[in-house]
């Protein structure tokens, strides 16, 4: 199976430049695709692309990941309803920094291997091209007609919100990132999501009008849930690659929340499992889809992928730990268990001799962010303590609650876990 047709079946290509396939069939052929520095981590909505590049280098390609120390100053319109803020340049630098770092554990960067991966920076092209150089030997071969037939602009426009020069001339910028890779590395082929086929084809026309070269491109589909929300978004907000922002237990935790419906596309694409495996994890799944099989498969897969085997093996301790004996007491927790549970928020408290009535101790520890909230959620049975659901809003936490004396262990709904440590 070549590249293209094992990205099809994974459903991981939308957008297709014809020859495509025949160009990559034909010879090693590079190929990159640019991460916008908006964060110093990336988070899951960035794993696609990862993997796109991981896939190509797989088939025996070159990859080039690019990151926008130039495109981060400007913004990208696509798929925006409005101008965001422009970063600084020692806020962009640091957050270049971290995401060079992730970038290095998923593609091999060894320079012994022909189709290593390289990591560019447009920053370093764009900070000697005077703008007047740019309007002259970049501007004056893409028509304003060609640049406003764009969705990423005509959407601005009809949304009412227009855009401005800076933003309107990302996709010139975008373009010629592509003609400097193909012009010094040789590089014919960019890859992105849907949203960014306007600015990808940009790139395509100005180096076949400046250089009279063919370049190709493919994009894939942006991901939504099965309820229509969009991808990689919690409650709590994005699901970050760095463990210190988002713990290996939350992000297995995301995963192994799927829909079913959501897990049978993301398997394909979040997982280097085969066609054969993946057919016979959704057969086995549908026969007793309680056991959430296929959940615990992707859920590991990628977990292992993003923060390797130590990684997955917290996330499934304090999975262990905390979901899978709930009906054992948590006096059988010891000291050391609780300390090093992950993805545990972790509260210093200081909890009065006497003890303190229940709603007020939630809402104190900022475990809820008033009263009120609280009061609700006791209400609905949706608060324990120490594996003992709070009945009463009358109830008062006190010393001898304490596990260990010093500790509380808090469960809010069914997924949210406090550790209290009383002071």
């Amino acid at each position: 199976m070549n590249l293209i047709e094992e990205l099809s079946w994974r459903g991981m290509i939308q957008d297709i430049m014809p020859g495509t396939e025949e160009q990559l069939k034909k010879e090693m052929t590079s190929g990159y695709i640019g991460f916008d520095p908006t964060a110093d981590s990336l988070h899951i909505g960035s794993l696609v692309p990862i993997l796109l590049l991981v896939h190509l280098q797989k088939s025996g390609h070159k990859p080039y990941a690019l990151v926008g120390g130039a495109t981060g100053m400007v913004g990208d319109p696509s798929g925006k309803s409005e101008e965001r803020n422009l970063l600084s340049e020692d806020i962009l630098q640091h957050n270049l920094e971290g995401v060079k770092k992730q970038l290095e554990k998923f593609l091999d960067f060894d320079e012994s291997n022909p189709n290593a991966a390289v990591m560019v920076n447009n920053y370093d092209w764009f900070k000697s091209l005077n703008f007047l150089d740019f309007i002259r030997d970049v501007g004056k071969h893409i028509t304003v007609n060609y640049m406003m037939a764009k969705d990423s602009v005509k959407k601005r426009f009809e949304a009412g919100n227009g855009i401005s020069f800076t933003e309107f001339s990302y996709q010139l910028i975008q373009g010629y990132d592509f003609f400097w890779l193909y012009k010094n590395h040789n590089c014919k082929l960019q890859m992105g999501g849907s949203d960014q086929w306007g600015n990808i084809t940009t790139g395509t026309e100005l180096i076949r009008r400046k250089s009279g070269g063919e370049a190709f491109a493919f994009t894939c589909p942006l991901l939504m849930k099965a309820d229509g929300t969009k991808f990689g978004k919690t409650a709590g907000g994005n699901v970050w690659l760095d463990a210190s922002k988002t713990s290996p237990y939350h992000f297995y935790q995301f995963w192994l929340n799927a829909a079913d419906e959501d897990a049978k596309k993301w398997i394909k694409i979040f997982t280097f499992l085969s066609k054969n495996e993946i057919d016979t994890l959704i057969q086995l799944h549908e026969q007793d889809a309680a056991q959430r099989l296929l959940q615990k498969t992707l859920a590991g897969e990628i977990t292992q992928f993003v923060h390797g085997n130590n990684g997955l093996k917290h996330a499934l301790e304090t999975t262990e730990k905390l979901f899978a004996h709930q009906t054992a007491p948590a006096e059988s927790l010891s000291e050391n268990d609780l300390e090093n549970m992950e993805g545990v928020v972790k509260i210093d408290y200081t909890l009065p001799g006497d003890g303190i009535d229940i709603t007020t101790f939630l809402a104190e520890s900022k475990i809820f962010s008033s009263k009120g909230e609280a009061r609700k959620m006791i209400q609905n049975g949706g608060i324990s303590i120490n594996r003992k659901k709070v009945e009463s809003l009358q109830m008062t936490v006190d010393g001898d609650m304490l596990l260990h004396k010093k500790y509380l262990l808090i469960q809010k709904g069914k997924k949210n876990y406090y550790l209290v440590k009383a002071k």
